[in-house]
């Protein structure tokens, strides 16, 4: 059996992942969270066997989660869910150490098909994320600018553009102010801008802003 945590802050969409997957004779969701401080504690306490993380939510996000459950828990397998298919998010998030990503557009024999493939220790990205990744590395392709960022940065960047003051963001990464602005400062001059609305027009650019803010 499979165990599974579905980690999404929106309710609506941890029920309907757990109804989907309940007629599944190996596949079990065994709890369903709402934000990345849930999700941590909870998979201390019932140690899953596949977490499904979605990336963008309310206090220290998806990916400051993932960071923090794969340092107290590495054997488990993470399958990030977004609504952002394009680069650089899941290669960063693959350096994490994530084992598969979905969009949240997903089909549900999709969704199956990567539990089961992360489950047995290997990496599952839905085809389109795959070819955009394989394109990334033939020689000669222009790589976008965000390829340098590390994920703290990009992480970081995610937080600036959603609206998040610096204060907020150095609460919810544990940090100091001044360690965040640091960052800051290094996302201007590796993306060769000059403050936050030229950040902020960077990733419309590149699709890292969703119409449904998801």
């Amino acid at each position: 059996m499979i165990t599974v945590i579905a980690v999404d802050d929106h309710d609506l969409v941890c029920t309907a992942i757990a109804q989907l997957l309940s007629d599944l004779p190996d596949i079990k969701v065994i709890c369903e969270v709402n934000n990345g401080e849930e999700a941590i504690k909870v998979v201390k306490e019932k140690n899953p066997n596949v977490i499904l993380m979605d990336i963008k939510m309310p206090g220290i996000g998806g990916i400051k989660a993932i960071e923090k459950i794969l340092t107290s828990n590495p054997n488990v397998k993470i399958i990030a869910l977004s609504a952002y298919m394009n680069e650089p998010l899941p290669a960063n998030l693959l350096k994490i150490g994530i084992k598969g990503y979905l969009t949240k557009g997903a089909s549900l024999e999709e969704t199956v098909k990567a539990i089961r493939t992360v489950a047995v220790g290997k990496i599952y990205l839905e085809p389109k994320i795959a070819e955009q990744l394989a394109l990334k590395n033939i020689p000669g392709s222009s790589l976008s600018l965000l390829d340098s960022l590390s994920p703290r940065e990009l992480d970081v960047m995610m937080k600036v553009i959603s609206g998040m003051d610096i204060q907020t963001i150095a609460e919810k990464l544990c940090v100091s102010p001044k360690t965040v602005n640091s960052y800051r400062y290094r996302l201007y001059e590796k993306l060769n801008i000059k403050n936050d609305i030229e950040l902020t027009l960077l990733a419309i650019r590149h699709n890292l802003l969703d119409k449904e803010g998801l």
